[in-house]
């Protein structure tokens, strides 16, 4: 599947012209990641169903394990509501954070449970 006229007059982007993707695991349900996509990263995401983002460090587009091994099958793309918001159903190869962790948010829990 492509990016169709429709899905893109949708899609609600920042000024950078932008769109947050979160990202979970298909399996899990586990939040992975967070990344950015333009169009064109979208647009390659839907079509080779490999996980495809805009680096804002790096000022280009890169898919996810292209380096690290560490790869992302996207099994399922979905828009939100608002059209602001995309998620990313995936099967995760290896860790989804750059610092090879499983996942990007196991570095600072902030607020848990409360004490019994």
């Amino acid at each position: 599947m492509a990016l169709t006229p429709e899905l893109t007059a949708r899609l609600k982007r920042n000024p950078d012209g932008l769109v947050p993707a979160v990202v979970a695991d298909a399996t899990s349900g586990a939040v992975l990641m967070m990344a950015w996509m333009d169009d064109e990263a979208l647009d390659r995401t839907l079509t080779t169903r490999k996980a495809t983002y805009w680096s804002r460090s790096r000022n280009e587009y890169w898919v996810k394990g292209e380096t690290s091994g560490h790869t992302q099958h996207v099994r399922e793309v979905r828009l939100d509501c608002d059209g602001d918001t995309l998620l990313l159903k995936v099967d995760q190869t290896g860790g989804a954070c750059h610092t090879g962790d499983a996942t990007c948010f196991d570095a600072d829990l902030l607020l848990g449970e409360e004490d019994a």
